[in-house]
């Protein structure tokens, strides 16, 4: 007999501080903005009556900001898991925004020559294989009841496309996972059987 379902929310951060326009990636000193912190708190507040046993983060700041406000409306201490980091990226640092020309420089060409991969960052079957743990994880902790872990975009699109046997390139326009949305994973028993999204913070 089936023990009750397991639902694992797997949050991605609000919105960052970030006046520089750079690709923040994994450096540190990136907290989330007046914005974001409005977000995190709206994705708590919707989650109040939840049965959340586990709060568990990304070590990076934005996550663990975003995360704290979830942990503390169900007393609990806010776990990290080094697994839900943000992914490697080549270009972290540099300013990315349209106009700053960065993918007309010869120099970052051997960089972007394989979109299949990436072959600017962390490899996608990686991304995949450490979230998907992660996520188990959490499951395994509070089997039968709820787990918050909060991530990052493309881990978190990453995950969801490898939860539901898609193909893992993709086009970044095209990505489900808003600032702060939770994706919803539910498990009876170690078995996949449902992925929600919806977005508690939208319209802030």
């Amino acid at each position: 007999m089936s023990v009750a379902l397991t639902k694992v929310h797997v949050m991605r951060h609000g919105e960052v501080h970030n006046p520089e326009g750079i690709l923040y990636g994994r450096l540190p000193g990136y907290r989330l903005s007046d914005r974001g912190r409005a977000q995190a708190q709206r994705v708590a507040d919707s989650l109040a009556g939840n049965d959340i046993a586990a709060v568990i983060a990304s070590p990076l700041q934005r996550a663990q900001e975003t995360a704290t406000p979830v942990a503390a409306a169900h007393g609990l201490v806010l776990g990290t898991d080094d697994d839900l980091i943000e992914s490697a990226n080549f270009f972290e640092g540099k300013r990315m925004s349209p106009g700053d020309g960065v993918w007309k420089n010869p120099q970052v060409w051997w960089q972007v020559r394989n979109p299949l991969t990436p072959s600017w960052g962390e490899p996608y079957k990686q991304i995949a294989a450490r979230m998907t743990a992660a996520v188990h994880r959490a499951r395994d902790l509070v089997e039968g009841r709820e787990a918050v872990v909060v991530s990052h975009q493309l881990p978190v699109e990453t995950l969801r496309r490898s939860m539901e046997g898609k193909w893992l390139p993709h086009d970044p326009r095209r990505r489900k996972c808003n600032l702060a949305s939770l994706t919803t994973l539910t498990f009876d028993g170690d078995q996949l059987v449902g992925v929600d999204y919806r977005e508690p913070a939208a319209g802030l």
